[in-house]
C-alpha cells in the first residue's frame, strides 16, 4: 500500500469523525427555516379557508338583500325620488325589478372576483393574497356593484333578467348536484359501516320521516293547488313528483343497488320542496292558488320556504367550492397537493 493511498484513507477517517462529532454544523439553520415556512403555509391556509365563509356570507347577505327589496323596498325607496331609474315611488326598484337589480349587482361582483382570480391555484401565488385577504378594498367594490344597477334604466335590466333565466336554470343544475353530494356524505354519516356491528335504527327512523314527510307533501299540494280539474297544470307537475319518489324508491330498494332508503328519503323531500316552491310562485289571482291575499308575504309556509330556499341556496354555493370534483365525469384519484388553495 503506497502513501498516497494510506493519506487517502486518513483523509477519509478524519472527515467521518469530524462529521460524526459536529452532525449539525453544516445544516444547523435548516430546522428554523422549515419551521418557519411551515407557520406561513398555515397561516396562508387558514387565510384561504376565512375567505370561503365570508364569500358565503356575502352571497347571504345578497339573497336577503334581494328579499327586502321584493317585499319592503318600496316604503324605503318611495323616500329617494332624486332616483330617476326607479320610477314613481321607487316601483321599478321593488319587487320583481329590484330583486333583478340586487342579483346584476352580486353578479358584478363575483365576476370581478372570478376575472382577477382566474388560474389562482396555489396559495403563494401573487394573486391568492388578492383571493384572500384586501378586504376592504372588496368591500368598497362590492357596495359599487350593489349600487350601480339601480341607476341603469329599467329596460336594461329587464333584458338582464331575460338572460338570468338561462344562469338560474345552470344553478338549478349545480345545486342539485351539490345537493346530491351532500345527501351521499349525510348517508355515509347517518348509516353505519357494514363491517362494523352497528345499529340502523337511527337512519332507518329518518328515512321514514323524510318519506312520510314526501307523502304528506304531495297530499297537501293536491290538496291546496290540484283541487280543481281546471288546474291541469299543477295537477302534472304534482303527479310527476310523486311518480319520481316512486322511482327513487324503487331504485334504492332494487336487488342490484341495494344502497337503503335514507340518501332516496332525502332526495324525495327536497323534489317535494322544488315542486311546492314552483306552484307557489303562481299569483294569488289564479283559481289553482288557495292562499289568502291578506297574508300577503308573511305567512308562515313562506317564510319556511324562505328559508329552506336560502339554507339550499347557500349550502350549494359552499359545497362547490368545497368540493369541485363532484362536477367532474370521470372520477380520477388526483393527490392534492400541500399549497393548493382549499
Amino acid at each position: 500500500m503506497g502513501r498516497r493511498d494510506i493519506r487517502s484513507i486518513e483523509a477519509g477517517s478524519l472527515h467521518i469523525s469530524n462529521s460524526t462529532i459536529f452532525p449539525q454544523q453544516e445544516g444547523q439553520e435548516v430546522p428554523d427555516q422549515l419551521q418557519a415556512k411551515r407557520f406561513d403555509h398555515s397561516v396562508a391556509k387558514r387565510a384561504a379557508l376565512r375567505a370561503r365563509y365570508v364569500y358565503c356570507i356575502i352571497f347571504l347577505i345578497t339573497n336577503l338583500k334581494a328579499w327586502f327589496f321584493r317585499d319592503y323596498g318600496q316604503k324605503v325607496l318611495s323616500q329617494f325620488n332624486y332616483v330617476k331609474a326607479c320610477g314613481v315611488d321607487g316601483e321599478d326598484c321593488c319587487h320583481t325589478l329590484g330583486v333583478l337589480r340586487v342579483s346584476l349587482g352580486c353578479f358584478i361582483f363575483f365576476i370581478v372576483m372570478l376575472f382577477t382570480t382566474v388560474k389562482t391555484r396555489k396559495l403563494y401565488q401573487a394573486r391568492s393574497g388578492w383571493h384572500s385577504g384586501w378586504w376592504w378594498s372588496k368591500l368598497v367594490i362590492l357596495i359599487v356593484s350593489m349600487t350601480a344597477p339601480f341607476f341603469l334604466p329599467s329596460n336594461h335590466i329587464q333584458v338582464y333578467g331575460e338572460l338570468a333565466r338561462v344562469g338560474a336554470g345552470v344553478f338549478l343544475v349545480l345545486q342539485l348536484v351539490s345537493v346530491i353530494e351532500f345527501i351521499s356524505w349525510w348517508n355515509n354519516y347517518w348509516m353505519p359501516d357494514e363491517g362494523k356491528n352497528q345499529s340502523c335504527s337511527f337512519g332507518l327512523f329518518m328515512s321514514t320521516i323524510f318519506y312520510i314527510a314526501s307523502a304528506c307533501g304531495i297530499l297537501a299540494m293536491y290538496f291546496l293547488y290540484g283541487h280543481r280539474l281546471e288546474c291541469a297544470l299543477n295537477i302534472f307537475f304534482i303527479t310527476w313528483t310523486a311518480v319520481l319518489l316512486t322511482i327513487l324508491m324503487s331504485i334504492s330498494l332494487h336487488s342490484k343497488v341495494n344502497r337503503g332508503l335514507l340518501s332516496s328519503g332525502i332526495m324525495a323531500s327536497y323534489l317535494v320542496f322544488l315542486c311546492w316552491s314552483a306552484i307557489r310562485s303562481e299569483p294569488t289571482s289564479e283559481k289553482c292558488n288557495n292562499r289568502n291575499q291578506s297574508h300577503g308575504n308573511s305567512d308562515w309556509t313562506t317564510i319556511l320556504s324562505f328559508l329552506i330556499a336560502i339554507g339550499a341556496i347557500v349550502m350549494a354555493t359552499f359545497s362547490t367550492g368545497i368540493d369541485s370534483k363532484a362536477f367532474q365525469f370521470r372520477k380520477e384519484k388526483i393527490e392534492e397537493e400541500d399549497d393548493s388553495i382549499p
